[in-house]
């Protein structure tokens, strides 16, 4: 007798999977805003699913858990833009003046539209920690940064999207 893991009756996988697309490419295509790059992350977000049910390292198989590793599937599509551009070329940050406060109310579409023009690790920090509401510490977990590094780039982020957000006002 094997010691494998009692297998995931394929009729539950299946109300599993038909539950849990909406959520998931929801949660994907909100983020990204490329209904392109929310469906491919959405099948890797599935096959990674199937892979840890069939290798029994996944934990109570639910919508949450595969919400989880569709945030892991964006963290590394984001990882892997900024690496493509990174080998196209290399970009200088200037040196970013004292954080002023801004509270002023934004417009979710044309948010979400500059949110998507910037790098792709200015995305992910955004992302992280306003629309996911991660905390810094988490934020930096997730893209493999220092606590510092991570501080760091908000800062840079957050005045990237407030003056491509502000170049658009007059429109």
């Amino acid at each position: 007798m094997s010691s494998e893991p009692a297998p995931v009756a394929g009729d539950s996988l299946l109300d599993l999977y038909e539950r849990a697309l909406p959520h998931v490419y929801g949660y994907l295509l909100r983020r990204c805003g490329s209904v392109a790059v929310a469906e491919d992350l959405t099948a890797e977000t599935f096959l990674a699913a199937v892979a840890a049910i069939r290798d029994g390292s996944a934990p109570r198989v639910e919508v949450g858990w595969l919400i989880g590793i569709a945030r892991h599937k964006l963290v590394d599509h984001w990882r892997r833009q900024e690496r493509e551009q990174r080998s196209l070329s290399r970009v200088h940050d200037p040196p970013q003046a004292e954080e002023d406060p801004w509270d002023a109310e934004l417009d979710a579409i044309r948010a979400r539209e500059v949110l998507g023009r910037l790098g792709p690790h200015h995305q992910a920090a955004l992302t992280l920690c306003y629309l996911d509401g991660l905390p810094v510490p988490e934020v930096a977990a997730a893209l493999g940064r220092t606590r510092h590094a991570t501080e760091a780039l908000l800062v840079r982020a957050r005045a990237a999207f407030r003056q491509r957000y502000e170049e658009g006002s007059d429109d």
